[in-house]
């Protein structure tokens, strides 16, 4: 840089508020403060909004977002698809399972493709009445609880294992009821650390 280049940047610092020589004083908060001028917001003053501004929602919005945080539609949207899900469970499973050979030539397509229909709908609903049982009841302990922890899941699994083991008995009720708060505990651990 030649020495005109430098007495002409010297000479615009000089005509500023404040000089070199009196920035050189000052602390780095006060250049900034210098820097950015007085119409800066601190962050003690109001809200801090981060990333892109946001219209404000109307009131079907909210209607709509009030709905779909509800209880009743988190289960019916857990049982259709958990309905899904075990259809498609049920078809693989009656896909691959073993095939007497003295019965296969007797087999028609017709009793294959039943024989894949009730396989298919009886894994389906019973993961659609597990999949609402346990919505449900996780909803309405977090409802009751008043807050959204990894203890919900837990308490819901027991309830919904407990419930589904009592039908042969107390000891399975108790085995279901510590397999399912087991179970459902490692699932919320896993994917909230990920």
């Amino acid at each position: 840089m030649d020495g005109s280049a430098a007495e002409a940047s010297v000479n615009i610092l000089s005509d500023s508020p404040q000089s070199v020589n009196e920035m050189a004083d000052v602390g780095l908060a006060d250049k900034i403060d210098w820097i950015i001028g007085p119409n800066k917001k601190h962050l003690s003053q109001g809200k801090l909004n981060i990333g892109l501004p946001q219209a404000q929602q109307t009131r079907e919005q909210l209607t709509v977002e009030r709905a779909m945080e509800s209880c009743p539609f988190k289960t019916g949207i857990s049982g259709v698809l958990g309905f899904g899900l075990g259809a498609l469970i049920g078809l693989f499973a009656a896909s691959v399972d073993p095939v007497d050979p003295d019965q296969a030539q007797k087999q028609r397509a017709r009793d294959v493709l039943k024989d894949m229909g009730k396989r298919s709908f009886f894994h389906a609903k019973n993961f659609a009445l597990i999949g609402a049982m346990f919505a449900g009841t996780e909803c309405c302990i977090e409802s009751y609880r008043g807050t959204n922890d990894w203890k919900n899941s837990p308490m819901a699994g027991c309830a919904v294992g407990g419930l589904i083991g009592y039908r042969a008995g107390l000891k399975p009720a108790v085995a279901g009821c510590v397999g399912f708060a087991a179970f459902s505990a490692a699932i919320d651990y896993y994917f909230h650390l990920r």
